[in-house]
């Protein structure tokens, strides 16, 4: 395990789920941070708590990433000791909608583009060229099994994270000759936010995606994350695909009918 002791790590989506949980892993792992996303109470929130568990040195940035001029404007104004980002976390995502592709909600496949592929190119064209200037970086994507198989009523949202699966390839083809590495981790079931944002908080429907089974959870995933950032710099983990024990793909669970 290579330390990150005082690394610049920069997660989007901070404020809740996987991105927050990272935010704790790296935080206790040494690290500083920048902590992005639009709900900038719970983002002040989080770096209260870090700031006191582990006196973590953290940047936050009121942050929307679907926002082109949003993300240059917030990375070409770092404060300077916060400007050589040594690992990006593109985390930001959701779903919307488990609609048939002919009778979905054409706002919900904005939101979907525009978040998960979108954000994510915004995020990687603005910190990914100083990363190759300094000879060194990561970027580590947060994908999802959804980007290796479709599910019914999920056609969209598969449909950008295949999107994710092939921007993290293409990356790493890219910077083939530079030191900065690419991952990707790409979870199954994973109980966050996830499920209320994709149900418009209907939060009966959403508990009913986990009834009977044992998720992940978003711990497990960032630490997973942290794994691929810990190794020594001539390994490069290109991607995880991890599931809960109760899941054997992106359709077939086993729920436990006593759970």
């Amino acid at each position: 395990m290579v330390a990150i002791q005082d690394q610049i790590v920069l997660i989007t989506g901070a404020s809740s789920g996987i991105g927050s949980a990272c935010a704790h892993v790296f935080a206790q792992a040494g690290a500083k941070l920048i902590l992005a996303a639009r709900r900038l109470d719970r983002l002040e929130a989080l770096a209260t708590e870090l700031h006191q568990e582990f006196k973590s040195q953290i940047h936050l940035l009121h942050l929307d990433v679907c926002s082109q001029d949003q993300v240059e404007t917030a990375i070409a104004t770092l404060p300077e000791p916060w400007v050589a980002v040594d690992i990006l976390i593109n985390n930001a995502g959701l779903s919307r909608g488990l609609d048939k592709l002919y009778a979905a909600n054409v706002q919900d496949w904005e939101e979907m583009i525009d978040t998960n592929v979108k954000g994510l190119l915004y995020m990687t064209r603005a910190i990914v060229p100083g990363m190759v200037s300094r000879e060194r970086g990561q970027v580590i994507n947060i994908g999802s099994i959804a980007g290796h198989q479709t599910y019914p009523g999920g056609s969209v949202y598969c449909a950008t994270k295949a999107a994710v699966r092939a921007l993290s390839e293409g990356l790493k083809l890219d910077l083939l000759g530079t030191p900065v590495r690419v991952s990707s981790v790409d979870p199954g079931m994973v109980e966050t936010e996830f499920s209320q944002v994709r149900f418009h908080g209907d939060t009966v429907r959403a508990e009913q995606v986990y009834q009977g089974l044992k998720p992940l959870t978003s711990l497990d995933v960032a630490e997973i994350v942290l794994f691929c950032a810990t190794r020594p710099s001539h390994v490069n983990i290109s991607n995880v695909v991890v599931f809960p024990t109760d899941q054997a793909s992106a359709t077939m669970v086993n729920r436990h009918l006593d759970r």
